[in-house]
């Protein structure tokens, strides 16, 4: 008989970011709120969302996410959203402050790694400073993963 896994509870994710932790190194990590519509917020709990291309960045004193996509809500007729608006992100001053010092001093960038609801069905973005990579750094990390698969398999055949 062919068991049927549930989605687990606890995992809420609805969009990751895979090529950022490829592309930058990632040095911190904080979670965000997002100031969503009605609509935004229904096509996300239908698990439709794309942060691949998107950046943060600080403007006037706030936080904004800048070239996410979340498509139309299809049930929405004319009240729908724009998919590809720019999302204020909710930081406290002080975290604000520290973001702002190091994208601006050193050169860092704000990128968005994950995007997920949290226990009170909330959904945040999980926002990480990061410096790119150059390419020698990104072959390295493509080593050593492909080392990390070669030696499961050889673990696997032997045990």
């Amino acid at each position: 008989m062919v068991q049927v896994r549930k989605a687990d509870p606890n995992n809420r994710t609805v969009a990751e970011n895979r090529k950022a932790r490829f592309n930058y190194e990632i040095l911190d990590t904080l979670e965000t709120g997002l100031v969503l519509t009605g609509t935004e917020v229904k096509s996300l709990r239908g698990g439709h969302a794309n942060i691949q291309d998107s950046y943060a960045s600080n403007e006037g004193g706030e936080i904004w996410l800048i070239n996410s996509y979340l498509p139309e809500y299809l049930q929405a007729n004319r009240f729908n959203h724009e998919p590809r608006r720019r999302r204020k992100l909710l930081v406290n001053k002080r975290e604000m402050a520290k973001l702002s010092q190091a994208v601006d001093r050193e050169g860092m960038t704000m990128v968005p790694l994950k995007i997920y609801f949290n226990d009170q069905g909330r959904a945040k973005l999980l926002l990480g400073v990061a410096r790119g990579k150059k390419l020698h750094d990104k072959r390295q990390t493509e080593k050593e993963r492909d080392w990390s698969r070669e030696k499961g398999r050889l673990l696997k055949e032997r045990g």
